[in-house]
């Protein structure tokens, strides 16, 4: 399957969180030691059980619960992003890069639960 006919079966979403984890493992791999095994496991794990969380949307017909969990969890993560730069452990670009993927995994997110509510 190419990677044309895979975006193509999978929400938009999910697609954009497989995007943001396979851009943020490498930023968060370059974090000094003391924060890559603390806040860069956090956001790691984080984005990871995002991806879950809407995985497992598109599986079930009564999704609002598992896109709850993952905008709350997204905004979790967005929080530690936040704190690296801070912490002046990433440069303003990457950190800049990096929250415009989650805010469009967040717009997403949103319309997913916005439609779902549509429908109801």
């Amino acid at each position: 399957m190419t990677n044309k006919a895979r975006s193509e079966s999978v929400p938009r979403a999910v697609q954009l969180c497989h995007e943001c984890i396979l851009w943020m493992i490498p930023q968060l791999d370059k974090l000094p030691r003391s924060r890559r095994f603390t806040v860069g496991e956090r956001i790691e794990g984080g984005l990871l059980d995002v991806l879950e969380l809407l995985i497992e949307s598109t599986y079930t017909s009564d999704n609002r619960k598992a896109l709850q969990q993952a905008n709350h969890q997204l905004a979790v993560i967005r929080h530690l992003w936040r704190l690296t730069y801070e912490l002046k452990n990433i440069g303003i670009k990457r950190y800049e890069y990096g929250t415009e993927m989650m805010v469009q995994l967040g717009s997403q997110i949103g319309g997913w639960m916005k439609s779902r509510t549509a429908r109801s």
